[in-house]
């Protein structure tokens, strides 16, 4: 009963953001379950090499696309692209995500525009391509990868925060509209992990500073992100939706 609940086997997912840190991580536990994996992302490189190590010894199949979701037509064509190539797609993780931080008196338009359709708009648009399929199956898990910043927030994050914040709202309103269909909408709202947008914008003195403030007293390993991804992506998760899921290691708590 218990392997039951997380079996995936049958079941298609699409994960953006999946040729590196926590969308690759997500897309190989989907895929240790038994779900078929596609992935999307900018560099095709990185995704050739992250498909190869997601389905490893799984034995599933998988897809990679080439999408640049900040362009409304790629998001389009990833849509059509995994549907025709895996028949269907039952599970969505909107994970792709960008943060360029600027004071809320200095932020530029286009920045603002380009944080709001990486992080917001594309999340709508997929989602609005896919759920249809998953209303006709009357089975569906939708998860967007939103942040602690939705909850509380940092000097310069105006942009990613409204945006992460937005997600919460799009979330809980999408659940009542997909919910009589079986399909789950939720959020995960991830506090400090170690992938590479942090990394590549936080000073030493910030990183510490955000270790310090989790209970664990660290860093989450993208790895620790598989058990929540496969919780509600499951049929382990059936009955929740419209929910946010903080996986932020008590930061939220402290």
């Amino acid at each position: 009963m218990t392997n039951a609940l997380f079996d995936l086997r049958g079941k298609v997912a699409l994960v953006t953001g999946g040729n590196k840190g926590l969308g690759k991580a997500m897309a190989r536990g989907l895929a240790v379950a038994g779900a078929d994996v596609v992935i999307a992302s900018r560099s095709e490189d990185q995704l050739k090499c992250a498909l190869e190590e997601i389905l490893h010894g799984t034995g599933r199949s998988g897809a990679y696309f080439v999408t640049d979701v900040a362009d409304r037509e790629s998001v389009r064509a990833l849509a059509d692209a995994a549907l025709a190539k895996m028949g269907k797609v039952d599970i969505l993780i909107n994970n792709a995500g960008m943060n360029h931080p600027q004071p809320i008196d200095g932020i530029d338009d286009d920045v603002w525009d380009k944080i709001l359709e990486v992080n917001l708009s594309s999340v709508m648009a997929l989602t609005r391509a896919l759920a249809p399929g998953m209303k006709t199956r009357r089975w569906g898990r939708i998860v967007h990868i939103a942040s602690i910043f939705g909850q509380v927030s940092k000097a310069k994050r105006s942009a990613y925060s409204a945006t992460k914040s937005a997600l919460f709202g799009l979330c809980r309103a999408s659940a009542l509209d997909l919910g009589p269909y079986n399909v789950t909408v939720n959020c995960i709202a991830p506090g400090p992990f170690l992938t590479d947008m942090p990394m590549s914008i936080l000073s030493e003195d910030e990183k510490n500073a955000f270790a310090d403030h989790t209970a664990l007293g660290r860093w989450g390993d993208p790895n620790e992100m598989m058990g929540p991804a496969l919780f509600l992506c499951s049929d382990a998760g059936s009955y929740v939706t419209g929910q946010v899921l903080f996986v932020d290691g008590g930061y939220l708590a402290k």
